[in-house]
């Protein structure tokens, strides 16, 4: 993970015009949206670049700075509320270099209506770059794209390709229902870790410090749902600690078994929705301790994951000892 946003944000040149915002798509692009922006403010020493997510969840307690559409997706809706910082805010309004990051684009759908709805609430902005880890559009669709966004745009990615789909008697899947119970979620997150807006690493609470290991010894570090950057870098500091570490997350997406999916885990959201949430490809006794990590309360636990991989969890909640 660290390599991939290491090689992204050196192919980003370091003196666009700025301010300049990174934002990280929810929740697949999160985690790889805040390690870009990391990556990037290191390599070019800029202090006027501010990163923030989207998020499935509304907070009484900001502003809505913008929302827009993924209209592909089985979770459309996207938020982007107001930084919590006046001067992030500020930066962000005042935007001139735009960097959205998404873990792939296909149509470019997503992008375009992400800069359409920037374009009106960021009356300077002057550059976009599209960040993902692949690009599927092709040259043709690409060029479309291009000519479909608001100000110059430019795409960076790692790998490029195309694809191309034939006929299939597969069954179709099952899509929950995501509508969730509609409340602001304000207590179930009381601390920022970018969803307001962050222009440097949050440290991690003590009690998160403390958790130990030993060499050699097998760690799954499992993000839930949009909170994947800080698991990751326990998993950093574990794994610098000399245990061999993974990190994955719980996602909302319905995937089909098959291939490379398989033991699929289902089990309700930990922000107390109701929404359907699901784990692949952890099998038990693959690794020698499972931590599941989360930015909600205790009372958000999710027993059925927990006890199905034996796993402990990891509540990265100033409240809890």
């Amino acid at each position: 993970m660290h390599m991939v946003h290491r090689r992204l944000a050196s192919k980003l040149r370091t003196d666009f015009p700025g301010p300049a915002v990174v934002i990280g798509m929810a929740e697949t692009a999160v985690a790889l949206g805040h390690g870009v922006h990391e990556a990037w403010r290191r390599m070019s020493g800029r202090e006027d670049v501010v990163f923030i997510h989207s998020t499935r969840y509304r907070l009484a307690s900001r502003r809505l700075f913008l929302r827009f559409e993924e209209s592909h997706s089985h979770a459309t809706g996207h938020l982007v509320h107001e930084p919590a910082d006046p001067t992030d805010a500020a930066l962000l309004a005042a935007c001139r270099t735009l960097v959205l990051v998404d873990d792939e684009v296909s149509t470019g759908s997503t992008f375009t209506a992400l800069a359409k709805a920037c374009r009106t609430h960021m009356p300077g902005l002057s550059r976009i770059l599209c960040v993902t880890i692949t690009d599927w559009m092709g040259e043709e669709r690409g060029r479309n794209v291009q000519r479909a966004m608001p100000v110059r745009t430019d795409f960076v990615s790692l790998l490029e390709g195309n694809y191309s789909f034939l006929p299939s008697d597969a069954p179709p899947p099952r899509m929950p229902d995501l509508t969730g119970d509609g409340r602001c979620k304000d207590a179930l997150v009381p601390i920022n870790w970018g969803r307001l807006g962050v222009r440097g690493p949050r440290p991690l609470l003590a009690h998160v410090m403390a958790i130990g290991t030993k060499p050699g010894e097998r760690i799954l570090v499992l993000g839930t749902g949009e909170f994947v950057f800080p698991p990751f870098q326990l998993a950093q500091r574990l794994s610098a600690m000399g245990a061999e570490v993974m990190v994955q997350a719980t996602t909302r997406s319905p995937i089909l078994e098959g291939n490379d999916i398989h033991g699929v885990l289902e089990f309700p959201d930990a922000y107390a929705d109701g929404i359907p949430n699901f784990l692949y490809s952890v099998r038990p006794g693959q690794y020698d301790r499972v931590l599941v990590c989360y930015e909600t309360p205790p009372a958000t636990c999710q027993h059925g994951l927990i006890s199905a991989l034996g796993a402990e969890p990891v509540f990265f909640n100033a409240a809890v000892p």
